[in-house]
């Protein structure tokens, strides 16, 4: 033995010794043709991760990776049949893998995102004689399996080692290697596993830091049990966890991003507003998760004053937050206060997605400034993103809502010649852009087309056509559209309900409106403003007072009658010319005590005013009528809207 290391030595100084061939049987041993002797191989070696030669060296070589490290993690990372491959490997060379060669090897850099390579250098060191694991090898391969993507395989992997773990008594858990397994199994979801560690903590005497704390915590928020993370997070903020373990940045991002898992908007917001009574400064996390669950919230203004909070604070900001306020301000009906943020983005170094082009193109779209739309479009392919179909369909719409309906049918047309996915949305958005161009022949058109290529059109598209139809006086055409609708199971929405209850007034099939209407009651489709605004001037138009007073007796309670029904109703009469109906219609709404006098009066002129009546509606502005009253023998009576026509 002595010999040997004088021989790997001298190899050693003269710079030989990564120069040799590992030790082969085909080498030490070449067949022998004319010889039936068996051989006798020798007992196979137990190999090191490093050459350690410290005794004899000089200078010292201690640390110097072995030889058989690099060659192992190779045959690993190119091998399909890895365990195999180990097995015909070791026993070619006549060697044997110690327990801290693999521990060293499972910690290889080309093996960290090589999983189930490390797992089958594990598996295969297992099965050797006199053999056991180091707890490092646990510790090592279950970080790995945790920070690799997220599978049911690494799942079940992860459970075996710890119930392997679990079996082996002989190890003591390391304060290390205690934190490193509460991380990993945090992140691997396996709370029950993470229990059985905090409680091996205590066993081994292991004191739990203010990190395993945050943990475990961690490890409860990610399968969802939020009471469980909020109790750990209480026992640590009353002291009951030990001197000078307190909640910390970490702990209160973890407990908020519970709450925001949940939906608990308001704990998560109760939360942020008591760290600085606590003297902890929120960092970026903490913001960016504030930021999102304001957006869950669709609290849009929120978002705006905690980014403006981070810029304050010279924090670095996320291109994520920049895209969730761009997008709030797109929701809410801002383009331009969008459009600053994009560009404010742009000058921060932050790149822009087709996500944020597509919400500013969208937006602008509905509030109908289609030139900018197509300004940013050409801005977006400038900057090298690829339109996808969102972004298509986005334009068009935009193309449609401004009545340009040989464009948008361009680029409908150029989405179909390119392999875009066309899908409801576009259909949707050529039908209404041609119903309202009064061209419902091409809408009509449309629709069989996209019937035609298989799309099954949802709720907006039948709207869309029962709109248009029931605009261009088609009433009966959108009527059999509506049954079809009902017939293939497709919502009819309260939007389609007063479409149909609008054509069928104006076509003077009263009857048919009001059963619509009792219909969509009976459905429990809740009646919109709007709604009620078509059935109520169908109903005065048609001079049936009484039953648009009773309907909006009824309705009121609910809460969904504009404020302005009274006045809307009498503004219809008095513009359609029916001056006396109006005056009816006041005189009962004054009389039955619905609305103040004075605030009837003044719907009056202001509606006779509007309809081109203005001498009756200075003659009301200068009489008594609905506040002044008249003496009829002994009995005074309020001076009727009525009058006003019998003086004219």
């Amino acid at each position: 033995m002595r010999a040997k290391r004088m021989r790997l030595v001298i190899l050693s100084s003269l710079g030989a010794c990564r120069l040799l061939p590992p030790f082969s049987l085909e080498t030490a041993f070449p067949s022998r043709p004319f010889s039936d002797t068996p051989i006798r191989l020798p007992p196979s070696e137990w190999i090191e991760p490093y050459v350690d030669l410290s005794d004899l060296a000089c200078p010292p070589l201690e640390g110097e990776p072995s030889p058989w490290l690099n060659r192992v993690v190779s045959l690993l990372l190119s091998s399909s049949t890895p365990e195999s491959d180990l097995h015909s490997f070791c026993r070619s060379f006549l060697i044997h893998l110690s327990p801290r060669f693999v521990s060293v090897a499972i910690r290889h850099t080309s093996l960290s995102t090589q999983p189930s390579a490390a797992l089958a250098l594990f598996r295969f060191a297992s099965r050797q004689q006199s053999y056991a694991h180091l707890l490092d090898s646990y510790v090592s391969l279950l970080q790995l399996l945790s920070s690799s993507p997220p599978s049911s395989t690494s799942a079940a992997s992860a459970k075996q080692l710890v119930c392997e773990l679990i079996d082996r008594t002989d190890l003591i858990l390391t304060p290390a290697a205690a934190g490193s397994l509460l991380r990993s199994l945090a992140s691997l979801c396996l709370v029950e596993e993470m229990l059985w560690t905090w409680r091996r903590m205590k066993e081994c005497g292991i004191d739990p830091s203010l990190t395993s704390y945050n943990c475990l915590m961690d490890g409860l928020v990610n399968v969802t049990y939020v009471d469980s993370a909020e109790k750990v997070f209480e026992v640590m903020a009353s002291g009951s966890a030990g001197t000078g373990l307190r909640p910390d940045v970490v702990s209160y991002n973890t407990v908020i991003k519970g709450y925001v898992k949940a939906g608990r908007y308001d704990k998560a917001a109760a939360r942020f507003l008591e760290m600085p009574a606590n003297n902890v400064a929120p960092d970026k996390i903490t913001y960016m998760t504030m930021i999102q669950c304001r957006y869950a919230e669709r609290s849009f203004h929120d978002c705006l004053a905690l980014f403006h909070e981070m810029e304050e604070q010279g924090m670095e900001i996320p291109s994520h937050a920049y895209s969730l306020i761009i997008s709030g301000l797109c929701k809410e009906s801002r383009p331009f206060d969008a459009l600053m943020m994009f560009e404010k983005m742009s000058q921060t170094g932050c790149r822009a997605n087709v996500a944020i082009y597509t919400a500013l193109i969208d937006s602008f779209a509905k509030i109908g400034n289609e030139e900018q739309a197509m300004r940013i479009f050409q801005a977006m392919k400038a900057d090298g993103f690829e339109p996808d179909e969102v972004t298509y369909g986005a334009l068009v719409n935009s193309l449609s809502k401004a009545g340009k309906m040989e464009k948008a049918m361009e680029w409908f047309e150029y989405c179909n010649a390119n392999g875009i996915g066309v899908n409801t949305v576009f259909y949707s958005s050529l039908i209404d852009g041609f119903g309202k161009a009064g061209m419902v022949d091409e809408a009509e058109g449309l629709f069989r087309d996209m019937e035609t290529k298989g799309f099954v059109p949802d709720s907006y598209c039948y709207n869309a056509l029962i709109d248009s139809l029931a605009k261009a006086g088609r009433i009966d055409d959108a009527f059999s559209l509506f049954e079809r609708m009902a017939k293939e199971g497709c919502d009819q929405t309260v939007y389609t309900y007063t479409m149909m209850i609008d054509g069928l007034f104006k076509k003077h099939r009263n009857e048919e409106a009001l059963k619509l209407w009792e219909q969509m009651v009976d459905k429990g489709i809740t009646p919109t403003p709007a709604s009620f605004r078509v059935l109520s001037t169908g109903l005065c138009l048609s001079g049936k007072f009484n039953r648009a007073m009773k309907v909006l007796d009824d309705l009121a309670p609910m809460g969904i009658l504009p404020e302005t029904a009274h006045e809307d109703m009498i503004k219809v009469l008095c513009k359609a010319g029916r001056i006396e109906h109006a005056c009816r219609l006041a005189d009962e709404i004054v009389g039955k005590g619905r609305e103040i006098p004075g605030r009837v009066r003044s719907m009056m002129i202001n509606a006779l005013r509007k309809a081109g009546k203005a001498e009756l509606a200075i003659k009301l502005v200068h009489s008594k009528i609905a506040i002044g009253y008249d003496r009829v023998g002994s009995i005074k009576r309020r001076v009727k809207f009525l009058t006003l026509l019998d003086k004219a």
